[in-house]
């Protein structure tokens, strides 16, 4: 029951400015500690045994700080849970999103760049839509459904591992010059943790809306993504709603040639179908929330 009750209290409470204007986030701490063990140790030889080494050592890392602090209880799991479940935070950072469209196009595109990292000063309406619909289906997974099916398999120490491969991916898994090697172990295994999660919010997204009947368009498209994981929600998503997802777009000037997902779906898409991702992650949210209580009961 600890897992419900941090998503309980992460969807009320999201994340407190006044909070976080004192304090320092776990997230943040996380970063700042790979921050400085990469630049102590991505240069030389064996760049990409270092990168190894590093994600080892935050690993067990992360395992050891979340044994510790669950011996303090349930009050301190329910806690950290909830400040690392992101439910409430990405529904409102999605929702920004729809608000600023309404107002223009050019306050949409400055609220997405804050949720996507893409090119965004070529966005028409129905780019800056698309945009925010795919960063809420892929955050869903990344950083609701994933942190939730980590801690119920392992516990805190399973979730503050989860985080920091997470995190870990974010900072250094990409395929440029300073991080292809070093950060290589980091992006395997990200993709590793979050592979079943990503699958499960597939169902999930289908699950809350009713739409088995769409699993033929989500085993048909999730493999046309660039991420063997993203696709998944973002198919689901796209057919729930209606629209079309993915498609090219544009990073550091250079525009890639991307597949559409649900590619019979709607293109011309707005700040409505924005409102309806959000609907749509509180609806996953919730028959998550129901399973969850049904593991809680029946353990």
């Amino acid at each position: 029951m600890t897992v419900a009750l941090a998503m309980l209290l992460d969807a009320v409470l999201g994340e407190p400015k006044w909070l976080w204007d004192r304090l320092t986030h776990p997230a943040i701490l996380m970063g700042r500690l790979i921050e400085a063990l990469e630049k102590r140790l991505n240069s030389g030889k064996d760049r990409r045994a270092k990168g190894v080494a590093l994600v080892a050592l935050l690993m067990v890392g992360a395992l050891i700080l979340g044994a510790i602090l669950s011996a303090f209880g349930p009050l301190v799991e329910i806690i950290l849970a909830a400040i690392l479940i992101a439910q409430r935070s990405l529904v409102d950072h999605v929702a920004d999103v729809a608000r600023a469209l309404r107002l223009s196009v050019g306050d949409g595109r400055m609220m997405v760049a804050r949720i996507v990292g893409r090119d965004v000063a070529t966005l028409d309406r129905s780019g800056v839509a698309r945009g925010a619909i795919e960063s809420a289906a892929e955050n869903l997974s990344d950083g609701v459904i994933a942190p939730v099916f980590w801690f119920v398999l392992l516990g805190l120490p399973g979730l503050l591992a989860y985080k920091a491969i997470n995190t870990a991916d974010s900072m250094i898994g990409y395929r440029t010059p300073r991080y292809e090697k070093f950060g290589w172990a980091a992006a395997r295994l990200d993709d590793l943790v979050n592979w079943p999660a990503a699958r499960l919010t597939a169902v999930l997204i289908a699950l809350s809306h009713l739409r088995m009947d769409a699993w033929k368009i989500i085993w048909r498209d999730a493999g046309l993504h660039r991420s063997p994981n993203a696709g998944w929600p973002e198919a689901a998503m796209a057919c729930v709603l209606g629209v079309a997802l993915s498609g090219p777009r544009s990073y550091d000037g250079i525009v890639g040639d991307e597949l559409f997902v649900n590619a019979e779906g709607r293109h011309d898409i707005g700040p409505d179908d924005i409102d309806a991702a959000v609907s749509a992650l509180w609806r996953t949210w919730g028959l998550t929330l129901v399973f969850v209580v049904l593991l809680a009961v029946i353990a």
